[in-house]
Formats: C-alpha cells, sequence, structure tokens
C-alpha cells in the first residue's frame, strides 16, 4: 500500500466509541450509517460505487452494503467490513485488484451471548406468558395460582451443551458456568472441546447452538440428533436456522419431549404467523436481534480503526481477510 498524506472515509455502518476518535486521527470521516434510515436504506454494488466516487473516499467502512463490482473499480486504499464474515463483500475480487479487506471477528460476541442467557432463563421460567398473563388480568387464569402454572427446574447444575466454541461459544461458556451450570462443548476446530456432537446432545440438558454456517454444518442439529436429545431439554439457536431441522424441532416441542426453546434467527428473516411454533407458551422466539448492541458497534470501529492505522503505517493488520495483498 502506498502512503496517503490522510484518508478519507466513507462509513455506511454505524461508528461509534473510542475506536472512532483513532479513526478521526488517520482520516476525514463521513458517516452515513444505513441503521439510521427509515425504511433501511443498503446500497447495491452501482449505489455504493456511486456514492464513494461523489464523497472522493478512499476507504468504505460497510456492515451491509454491497461491496463488488464497480465499487472494486474504484481506487480504494482499503475495504472495512464491519462483521465477522463479511458475505456482503467480494473478497475475491478485492484480492485480485490488490484492495486490503479489514473485518471485525467476535464484535458482537458479548451480545449475543447475553441474549443466549437471556432466551435461556425466558424460555425455561416461561418469562412471556407470565408476563402477558399481569398484562391482560389472568393472573388466576381458570382458577389456578402463577405458581402452579409456571413452576420450573432451576438451571444451577444442570449441563448445557455449546454446539461451536468460537468467540460467542467462549462468552456464552464462562457466563454460564459463572451461574452454577457445568459446560460441554462440541467443536471439531477446538482443541479444548470436549464431546462429539452425537455424545453431547444426548448427555446436555441444554443444547444451544453457536456455529458458523458452512457447507459442513447445514442442518448439523438434524432430525436424528433432535431425536437424541434428552426428554425435556432446552434448546437454543442464537445463531442461525440453517443449522437446525426446524420441521424436526417444532414436531418436538409440539409433542412435548423437548422442554423449551429459544431462536433468535429464520430463514428469511421471518417467521409465518401461523407456524405452530408462534402458539407454544414454552418457546420464545426473537427477530435476529442477538447482536444488536451499540457496544458491537463499538467494537467493530475499534478493529477497524486499529487495523487501517496499521495500515497507513506500513504494518500488518490484525484483522485482515486477504493479507497477500500486502505482498
Amino acid at each position: 500500500m502506498t502512503a496517503v498524506e490522510r484518508l478519507r472515509v466513507l462509513a455506511t455502518a454505524p461508528l461509534r466509541g473510542p475506536g472512532l476518535d483513532r479513526l478521526t486521527d488517520i482520516a476525514d470521516v463521513v458517516q452515513d450509517p444505513w441503521l439510521a434510515h427509515e425504511p433501511v436504506r443498503l446500497y447495491d454494488a452501482d449505489g455504493l460505487a456511486e456514492r464513494i466516487a461523489a464523497e472522493k473516499a478512499d476507504v468504505v467502512i460497510c456492515e451491509a452494503d454491497r461491496c463488488a463490482g464497480p465499487v472494486l473499480d474504484l481506487p480504494l486504499v482499503a475495504i472495512g467490513a464491519t462483521r465477522g464474515n463479511p458475505d456482503n463483500v467480494d473478497v475475491a475480487a478485492a484480492t485480485a485488484r490488490g484492495i486490503p479487506v479489514l473485518h471485525a471477528p467476535g464484535r458482537n460476541a458479548g451480545g449475543v451471548a447475553e441474549l443466549t442467557v437471556a432466551l435461556l432463563f425466558a424460555a425455561s421460567r416461561r418469562i412471556v406468558p407470565a408476563d402477558r398473563d399481569v398484562r391482560t388480568g389472568q393472573v388466576y387464569k381458570g382458577g389456578s395460582l402463577p405458581y402452579q402454572r409456571f413452576r420450573a427446574w432451576e438451571l444451577a447444575g444442570r449441563t448445557a451443551g455449546l454446539v461451536g466454541l468460537g468467540a460467542v461459544g467462549r462468552a456464552v461458556k464462562w457466563r454460564l458456568e459463572g451461574l452454577g451450570l457445568r459446560v460441554i462443548a462440541a467443536d471439531p476446530y477446538a482443541a479444548d472441546a470436549t464431546h462429539d456432537l452425537d455424545d453431547l446432545v444426548a448427555e446436555a440438558d441444554i443444547v444451544s447452538v453457536h456455529a458458523t454456517v458452512t457447507p459442513e454444518t447445514l442442518g448439523l442439529v438434524s432430525a436424528e440428533r433432535i431425536a437424541r436429545m434428552k426428554a425435556g431439554a432446552i434448546y437454543i439457536n442464537t445463531a442461525r436456522a440453517a443449522l437446525h431441522d426446524l420441521d424436526a424441532l417444532t414436531a418436538a416441542l409440539v409433542e412435548g419431549r423437548l422442554g423449551a426453546a429459544g431462536l433468535d434467527h429464520f430463514t428469511g428473516e421471518h417467521l409465518a404467523t401461523d407456524h405452530p411454533l408462534v402458539g407454544l407458551d414454552n418457546v420464545v422466539l426473537t427477530p435476529h436481534i442477538g447482536g444488536a448492541t451499540y457496544d458491537a458497534e463499538s467494537n467493530h470501529t475499534a478493529l477497524i480503526a486499529d487495523g487501517l492505522t496499521r495500515l497507513v503505517h506500513g504494518e500488518k493488520p490484525d484483522h485482515m481477510l486477504n493479507p497477500e495483498v500486502l505482498a
């Protein structure tokens, strides 16, 4: 990379925190985050290229806009992709054009881990229907006491099985251990994982999924593995819906073989309102909000700012998807 006196950055990703101060030390930053627009504005490759050219930017920092084609024909110094696995960026094409692509692995691990714990408690203690009973004046529904309807087993002392032991899995692990759970894990790429997946699903009282979607993990939590889970087990997925067999999971919950579930993602970011899961009080459904924290934005800003600072000083960034372009 050739040195430039001062960068000009177009940021269509939200930026905040101390990393933003470090970024403005080396660059003039134009901020226009996609999350600030209602309805949401996402650039396709043509639109993003036009905006970068209009701003005369050397660097684009993007989260969800399409960074490919004409964008990569521009004389960019770098691309900052604020996701751990930025599938909105054509990394191969950027590499072919010699454009460094920075990314932000683990930026939302804490937020996703916290939502995992929240879903676990909400599902196991049936907090959502309990809240609804209070709001609708049905505390003594059908002549019963809430103490009768909402009894549950405590989580402390139970075994949680983590499917995937990356940044999120590890963030979940220490949180659950702090709550008194025994934690086991299955991950062929983690030396400290304790179990084979088939053994894990049979042993765990709670199965929590934190794997990345790849060709080998599609449908990882299959109908066969769901059938191997303990009676009354709790299933949590704050990763992606493509990792499990939704029909098999739904059948196990409807039939009462599984005790509860918490899900934060659905194929196409949508679950039909007449889906059987919608009517189950022991299932908590959230619309892909695990990483929706201001801290995640602060984290990715710091990671990208550090990477760009290293680049302008002729150093190799710590988190770069195509370090070969520096050669």
